[in-house]
């Protein structure tokens, strides 16, 4: 077979996810007060797909089972339900030689850059331990060099100076220079990033959203971006997919999403997120009545239903008792409403959130 043919025949073998979650569920059991135990249904029939190259933004405010969803895709946690394929095959093994295998092309960037490296030990030696267990091929003089590459890759000169320092010598954005660094050590296909810039300052920010763009461009890595800034999502991602109290309800690419949401909940976020061009009066009408939004509903006992209904100024008897199906959009985009069901989609256009809360309150007043 030629070399061209065999390129191709590779290329036609090759899964077009590289990681995906498929319906995948998570429960806890908790203990509270006497003994009783309780069931949190952190993430509620979770699909997610990365392909190589591709960067998806997960977006919900906090305890909507975003973090859950990405340790189950790392293996902190095994799901309840549903299955994690990495490379088109199902990931099955517990023991500690399956889960180096497994993190040797899937890994997680945490939050606090801080909390993530052994504070009594040099930055060498935090990225000389990855490279000796991932890369058992490599001598001292090979790891060595591999350290000075890295720490030149991510921005981290001269080298030796800062591969000498101990984390708590490092600034917020240096030590999530050294995260990064040490997750590329082992040579992964996908990167898990909870929150990877929001513990950093502003100014620093751009920097680590271009450092993993350029990532993406020149490694062809897929990432899965966690955040709850629709901004950054916007610059960065390809795609966003919006988790509410456990359970995805809209996803498609990022300009469709953001430019015109199919769910009321993303509609919410949107309009909730900072936009310097918006007036005072402006802000004012938009965030009118959002005092009566609530709080995000437990997870140990959620509303039946559509989980958001309580929240949402567009609700109908079929949210309070039956949940939304899934409904299929233009171009990959998709979302779980029974506005796309009852034809009243183009509602979410017309008017704002606050605006509809504001006519729903007045309506409920002149009922009662």
């Amino acid at each position: 077979m030629s070399e061209v043919l065999r390129e191709e025949a590779s290329a036609a073998e090759e899964p077009e996810y590289v990681l995906e979650a498929r319906n995948v569920s998570k429960h806890f059991t908790v203990r509270g007060p006497l003994g009783r135990t309780s069931v949190v249904r952190a993430v509620e029939d979770a699909t997610v797909r990365l392909k190589p190259g591709q960067i998806l933004a997960l977006v919900g405010e906090s305890g909507s089972g975003k973090t859950t969803l990405a340790q189950m895709l790392a293996r902190f946690h095994e799901p309840t339900s549903g299955e994690i394929l990495l490379r088109g095959d199902p990931v099955r093994g517990a023991g500690r030689r399956a889960r180096r295998a497994y993190h040797s092309e899937v890994q997680l960037i945490f939050q606090d850059p801080f909390g993530s490296l052994n504070p009594l030990h040099r930055v060498r030696y935090n990225l000389d331990r990855a490279l000796r267990l991932h890369q058992p091929q490599l001598n001292a003089a090979m790891r060595e060099q591999r350290i000075t590459e890295l720490m030149e890759r991510v921005s981290l000169t001269p080298a030796a100076e800062f591969a000498a320092k101990f984390p708590h010598e490092l600034s917020g954005g240096q030590r999530q220079r050294v995260v990064i660094a040490r997750a590329l050590a082992v040579e992964p296909r996908v990167l898990l990033g909870d929150e990877p810039i929001s513990m950093l300052d502003v100014s620093i920010r751009l920097e680590m959203l271009n450092l993993l763009q350029g990532l993406r461009t020149e490694d062809g890595l897929a990432l899965l971006y966690i955040t709850h800034d629709i901004a950054s999502a916007r610059y960065l991602c390809d795609e966003i997919a919006v988790m509410y109290a456990g359970q995805m309800v809209e996803s498609g690419p990022k300009e469709e999403v953001i430019a015109a949401p199919q769910h009321p909940y993303t509609k919410l976020l949107i309009e909730s997120s900072p936009d310097p061009e918006r007036g005072v009066g402006d802000r004012d009408a938009l965030f009118e009545g959002a005092d009566e939004l609530g709080e995000p509903p437990s997870l140990i006992d959620p509303p039946a239903g559509c989980r958001f209904h309580p929240r949402c100024p567009f609700a109908m008897a079929e949210c309070v008792s039956q949940a939304p199906p899934r409904t299929e959009l233009d171009n990959g985009h998709w979302a779980t409403c029974w506005l796309h069901v009852k034809g009243r989609a183009g509602e979410l256009a017309q008017t704002t959130h606050a605006a509809a809360t504001t006519a729903r309150r007045e309506m409920l007043q002149g009922a009662s």
